[in-house]
């Protein structure tokens, strides 16, 4: 029986360095839209010891289709938001984004006393009135703390 060996051994290394280019060059044409353009979807600034206020740009807010929800009075003294506002931190910490202004997200702890169905009833927390980012809450965390999705 003959080996081709040799030959098997060439197109082995063909291959993989067929497959390492095609790999490479995928990864070289993905580039942010922030990068192409040169303008930061974000800008942020301290406005307090672990809080920071982030404004979006107008094409930030449309592609993440940031939307906002009030927190409103419930039964006796209590104050109610919808759950899809609720965002957990590592430390299993509650928070929402306020929007005091448009464009501008500023992070609010909160004390949940109960959630049933799609509401969460507040022990502490934005006044009742406040909005609150409902659709978007997670990307405003990444982009608070630095970490990119996938």
């Amino acid at each position: 029986m003959k080996s081709n060996s040799g030959f098997g051994g060439w197109r082995s290394v063909l291959v993989l360095a067929f497959a390492a280019s095609v790999g490479l060059s995928g990864c070289a044409a993905v580039k942010p839209a922030a990068v192409a353009t040169g303008e930061a979807a974000s800008t942020m600034e301290k406005v307090g010891p672990d809080l920071n206020k982030l404004t979006l740009t107008d094409k930030a807010v449309e592609r993440l289709g940031v939307t906002t929800a009030k927190v409103t009075k419930g039964a006796g003294s209590a104050v109610e938001m919808p759950y899809g506002a609720l965002i957990y931190d590592g430390a299993g910490k509650t928070w929402v984004y306020t929007n005091p202004e448009p464009r501008t997200y500023i992070r609010a702890a909160v004390t949940v006393d109960r959630i049933t169905d799609n509401k969460v009833q507040l022990r502490s927390g934005p006044p009742a009135g406040t909005d609150v980012v409902t659709v978007g809450a997670a990307e405003l965390f990444g982009a608070e703390f630095g970490t990119k999705g996938h």
